[in-house]
């Protein structure tokens, strides 16, 4: 009997071996790419020193050193936690957040004075600032690993955050001004004069479980179609009900936060979410008709009446033609391309610009201010790392086996992607300018934080989808805090306790 057991139990001890190689593999893999990230920050900083004091200071690879500690100690948290996530992910994020520490200590080099340059502390201004933003949104990452062993285990509250998600919305539209308005923008909820978050940045997160689990629901009625127009399947006009409700909160969004880029991601974040339930591209063109629909009454409005509409309207204007006023409305966007202009293919150089001329170059404009310095070659390198990290959070939305994680991996790579689309295109001229940050590299705690989040969801779903199949045939077992229930489909892997 027992000579007879050994073999049938050989092949799952082999595939338990085999899987602990595989995780041991891809956590090694992950370490180097950090290290080799840390090590191109590191050298950022010198280059800055370099150009800035023309000499390298023997502290210049403290910053670099301190957010290597901080995203190691995630790097442990990921080999414990969710030891077959994809690999790439932590690099590419953290060579992000580690330029745009540099660029930001490199801004508080060029405000300070040239004699008290050298002995800047590394936890001084923005940067430093930005620096204990980086320690503290890493930190939320790795408890939510912790926490959220399962990523179905959201959808159990899908009501709430998605309820959650609009108050988050509308608390800086019913605000006063003084309490919520930012360069004509109402997105924030300030403390004062010094303290201020956005909760925009963690409703994003909190809509996408909605929208991800209502869809898994809906899906099959809103597949149906109801007529075929140029080779189109169209919904049925009933069905319509869903989309027509957030376009109209996106709308609301652009009038009373007067912020396109807010509606855009918004809304654009639902018609994706919905594209990749249903597979119907007539969702996009209904999304597309809509959202242009909506902008252009806005605009037309604006001119005609003013009120809430006359942010937008002039916006617009200035998009339409900067430089009619370069010295005042126009300023700022005129400045950026004059910034991306000086900088040509190569750069002047990290730390050889001017981008401390650039309006909220530490926020809005911290692309074209690092533009000036690196250069086209060089900003089409940081467009690649943020193209990796959407790709890979594509690649676990296809390889993960539940409905539920598909569309909340697909839904947050796009949205990371359309945010990255709606900042460079405002300020290369593509579309009006927007209030959204870059994620990773401007400065403020709401976005750091809210987008170390969204790769820590995405962290788990890709560990759940490269989870090797154990030798039985079915997924290899996971924690057993996700739901037992199956959200969308069958057959499909039911994860019991």
């Amino acid at each position: 009997m027992t000579a007879a057991a050994t073999p049938a139990a050989s092949p799952a001890i082999a595939g338990e071996q085999s899987g602990v190689r595989l995780a041991r593999s891809r956590r090694n893999a992950e370490l180097s790419l950090l290290l080799l990230a840390m090590v191109l920050v590191a050298a950022y900083g010198a280059t800055v020193e370099a150009n800035m004091l023309d000499t390298v200071t023997p502290d210049f690879w403290l910053p670099a050193a301190a957010l290597g500690a901080v995203f190691l100690g995630l790097h442990l948290v990921i080999r414990f936690l969710a030891p077959f996530a994809d690999p790439a992910l932590l690099p590419a994020v953290a060579l992000l957040n580690g330029l745009g520490v540099g660029f930001l200590r490199r801004i508080d080099l060029g405000e300070a004075l040239p004699v008290d340059r050298e002995d800047l502390a590394i936890f001084a201004g923005i940067g430093g600032r930005q620096l204990a933003w980086t320690l503290v949104s890493v930190i939320l990452a790795a408890a939510l690993l912790a926490i959220m062993r399962d990523h179905r285990s959201v959808s159990r509250y899908a009501y709430t955050l998605g309820l959650g998600g609009i108050v988050l919305v509308m608390i800086p539209a019913v605000l006063p001004r003084r309490f919520s308005e930012i360069n004509g923008a109402k997105l924030w909820i300030k403390f004062g004069d010094t303290f201020s978050i956005q909760p925009g940045e963690f409703a994003k997160l909190a809509l996408l479980v909605f929208f991800a689990y209502y869809l898994v629901r809906k899906r099959e009625v809103l597949s149906l179609a109801s007529r075929r127009f140029l080779g189109i399947d169209f919904p049925r006009g009933r069905d319509l009900g869903p989309v027509v409700v957030v376009w109209l909160i996106s709308l609301l969004v652009l009038i009373f936060e007067k912020d396109l880029g807010t509606s855009l991601l918004y809304f654009g974040m639902f018609v994706v979410t919905l594209y990749i339930a249903t597979e119907r591209v007539s969702w996009l063109l209904i999304g597309l008709v809509l959202f242009f629909g909506g902008a252009y009454l806005a605009y037309f409005l604006g001119e005609m009446v003013g009120g809430p509409f006359a942010n937008f309207y002039l916006r617009a204007q200035i998009w339409l033609d900067p430089f009619a006023d370069p010295t005042d409305k126009g300023y700022q966007l005129v400045q950026g391309l004059l910034a991306l202009g000086t900088g040509g293919l190569f750069g002047a150089g990290p730390g050889g610009g001017q981008p401390d001329i650039l309006p909220e170059v530490q926020n809005d404009f911290i692309f074209a201010g690092i533009g000036e310095e690196i250069g086209l070659f060089g900003l089409s390198a940081l467009l690649v790392v943020y193209l990796l990290i959407v790709e890979r959070g594509l690649r676990a939305a296809l390889a993960v086996r539940d409905s539920f994680g598909k569309l909340l991996a697909g839904g947050l790579a796009f949205t990371l992607g359309l945010q990255v689309f709606v900042i460079v295109g405002g300020i290369s001229k593509l579309i009006p300018l927007t209030g959204q940050t870059t994620p990773f590299l401007s400065a403020g705690g709401s976005s750091l934080m809210a987008n170390w989040l969204l790769i820590a969801v995405l962290l788990r779903v890709s560990d759940a989808a490269r989870r090797p199949v154990a030798g039985g045939g079915g997924k290899a077992a996971r924690p057993a805090s996700g739901p037992p229930e199956q959200l969308h489909g069958a057959p499909t892997e039911v994860i019991k306790p």
